[in-house]
């Protein structure tokens, strides 16, 4: 999230691929993990990269996409469920936005700005972040680790 910023004024936020480490965290160990890594290390770099004001909304948004990306793939994972989990995630990180940065913001159609932009995030992400989780799927340690969480 803070390696690769790109800030969009309009909407007081900034776009990153932050999402495709929640989609690794979600898909690999399950829910838990994944709202953790997806609220906390999401708001930690809103807070540490100067956007704060958004940092609650990115706890609640981000470690909720995370837990239900984590609860889909949990008891057993492939493509089709991944992209499926995935897709579910990018929505709930646009919607959350549009309607946090409504409440931040105090406008529904300054925030609707954010829409492309995360969703261009939430699909790069994507991109990312299936073929990192399923090739670290293949290996011997993650593997059954996977297992052993899933349960």
């Amino acid at each position: 999230t803070m390696v690769i910023q790109i800030p969009i004024p309009m909407t007081e936020g900034y776009v990153n691929i932050g999402d495709s480490i929640i989609f690794v965290a979600s898909i690999l160990f399950g829910p838990i993990p994944g709202m953790i890594a997806g609220g906390l290390g999401s708001a930690l770099a809103d807070i540490l990269t100067g956007y704060s004001h958004w940092a609650l909304f990115t706890l609640l948004i981000k470690g909720f996409e995370g837990y239900v990306v984590g609860i889909i793939v949990r008891k057993n994972t492939n493509l089709v469920k991944n992209i499926l989990a995935t897709l579910l995630g990018v929505l709930i990180m646009v919607s959350g936005y549009l309607l946090a940065g409504t409440f931040l913001q105090g406008s529904f159609i300054i925030s609707l700005g954010s829409v492309p932009s995360n969703t261009i995030q939430g699909i790069v992400s994507m991109v990312i972040g299936i073929p990192i989780a399923s090739y670290l799927l293949t290996v011997k340690y993650v593997k059954s680790f996977k297992q052993i969480s899933s349960n």
